[in-house]
C-alpha cells in the first residue's frame, strides 16, 4: 500500500507530463512516432507506476505503431525501472523502490514502456535482482512469458518445477537466437528436456551454453532432413519463434509424420494465443481476442516462477545494443527491426541517454 503522502503524489503526477515515443494515429504501415510531452496517466488501483530506466525493443512495437494505431497511443511494450506508488488494490508483494522489469499493451492507450513513466500489471511484472542491471533487465517479460505460454500453457511441457529426470522427450525451438527463443531454449532444459535448435552459425556456442544440446543452420538445404534424423524420425515437440513465411511447413516437416498441423490437415484444432493475453482484457490487434481471466491465474503463476529463476541466475538475457540517445533512437531501432538487422541480440534504450530528459 501507499503513505498518504504518497496519495498526494498521485494526484500530482496525473496533473504533469513526460516524454513519451507517440503513435501517429495513423495505421499506414509506416514505422513513423514522435518524441513528445504528454500527460502522465492516472493509475488504477490495480496497477503499479514505475519509474521507467530502460525499454527494450520487440517486433510487436514496430508493428502496433504501423498497423493498429487508431488514435495517438505511446509506443512499446518491455521496460525496467523502479516502482514510485501501487494502487489501492494491488496484493501482489510490491513495495516503493522495488527494482522490477515488466510489460504492457503499447501502442493501444496513452500508457507504454517508452516513456519516463508507465502503469504496470503487477502479475506482468517480476522483481529484479541487483546483479542485473535495468538495461538487461528490460528485456525479460514479455518474451519470458511468451516462452512460458509456448511451453506451458497448452503443450503441458515439463518445467523448472516438474522436471523430467533423463532427456527422454525432444523440443525443438525454431530460431534459437530470436527472443522468445532464447529464453526457450533456457526453459526447456530446465525442464529436463533434449533441445533442439536452430540458428545462424554465428549463434551456436551461445545458444549451447545456453541449454541447446544440438544446434542446425536454419539456411542449409538439409536443415529438415538432419532434424528428423537426430531426433530418429520422433520429435513430437517444437516451438516456431518466428510463424511467418516458410518457417510453419519447415517445422512441421521436423515433426514425426503422425504430427500435424492446421495448414495440412483440417482436422487438427488450432490454438491460437498471444501474450497480451496474460492482462486479461479484450483487445483488437494482431487479431481481436475476448477477455480471457484463467490467463490472468497463468501469468500470476509463471511470473513469480519466472521471477526466481531470474533470481537465482538460472535465466539469463541476451546481449544488448544500446542505442545512444535513448527515447530519441525509437524511430531507428524500429527501422532496424523492421528491416531484419537484428540478430542475437535486444535493442535497447536507456531513458535517461534521452535529450532534453529531466533527470
Amino acid at each position: 500500500m501507499y503513505s498518504q503522502a504518497e496519495s498526494r503524489h498521485s494526484r500530482t503526477m496525473t496533473e504533469a507530463t513526460m516524454l513519451a515515443v507517440c503513435t501517429t494515429g495513423k495505421a499506414d504501415g509506416t514505422t513513423k512516432v514522435v518524441l513528445q510531452r504528454v500527460n502522465i496517466p492516472p493509475l488504477h488501483d490495480d496497477q503499479l507506476r514505475i519509474k521507467v530506466v530502460a525499454a527494450a525493443a520487440n517486433p510487436t512495437d514496430w508493428k502496433s505503431a504501423s498497423f493498429r494505431a487508431k488514435s495517438v497511443a505511446i509506443s512499446g511494450c518491455d521496460f525496467a525501472g523502479v516502482v514510485i506508488e501501487i494502487g489501492a488494490n494491488v496484493v501482489e508483494n510490491f513495495k516503493v523502490g522495488d527494482r522490477v522489469a515488466g510489460f504492457v499493451h503499447g501502442s493501444r492507450e496513452l500508457n507504454g514502456a517508452y516513456a519516463e513513466y508507465v502503469n504496470a500489471c503487477p502479475w506482468t511484472t517480476i522483481k529484479l535482482p541487483d546483479s542485473l542491471s535495468f538495461e538487461d533487465g528490460s528485456q525479460l517479460t514479455a518474451c519470458g512469458l511468451t516462452a512460458c505460454q509456448a511451453l506451458y500453457q497448452s503443450q503441458n511441457l515439463p518445467s523448472a518445477e516438474n522436471p523430467i529426470t533423463s532427456p527422454s522427450l525432444d523440443l525443438l525451438v525454431w530460431s534459437g537466437s530470436s527472443s522468445v527463443g532464447h529464453f526457450t531454449i533456457q526453459l526447456a532444459k530446465l525442464g529436463g528436456m533434449r533441445v533442439i535448435a536452430t540458428a545462424s552459425p554465428k549463434h551456436f556456442d551461445r545458444l549451447k551454453a545456453l541449454g541447446a544440446d544440438e544446434v542446425f543452420d536454419y539456411r542449409d538445404p538439409e536443415v529438415v532432413k538432419k532434424i528428423r534424423a537426430y531426433t530418429n524420425e520422433k520429435l513430437r515437440n517444437a516451438v516456431d519463434c518466428i510463424s511467418e513465411g516458410s518457417t510453419v511447413p519447415l517445422v512441421a516437416e521436423c515433426l514425426k509424420v503422425q504430427a500435424t498441423i492446421k495448414d495440412q490437415w483440417p482436422q487438427v484444432e488450432f490454438i491460437w494465443s498471444s501474450v497480451y493475453e496474460l492482462f486479461g482484457r479484450p483487445f483488437d490487434f494482431p487479431v481481436g481476442s475476448e477477455a480471457k481471466p484463467e490467463r490472468v491465474e497463468f501469468s500470476k503463476n509463471y511470473s513469480k516462477i519466472f521471477e526466481r529463476l531470474v533470481a537465482e541466475g538460472k535465466i539469463v538475457p541476451a546481449p544488448i545494443k544500446l542505442f545512444t540517445k535513448g527515447l530519441a533512437d525509437v524511430q531507428e531501432g524500429f527501422e532496424y527491426l523492421k528491416l531484419g538487422k537484428v540478430s542475437g541480440e535486444k535493442l535497447v534504450f536507456r531513458i535517461a541517454d534521452t535529450p532534453g530528459i529531466q533527470a
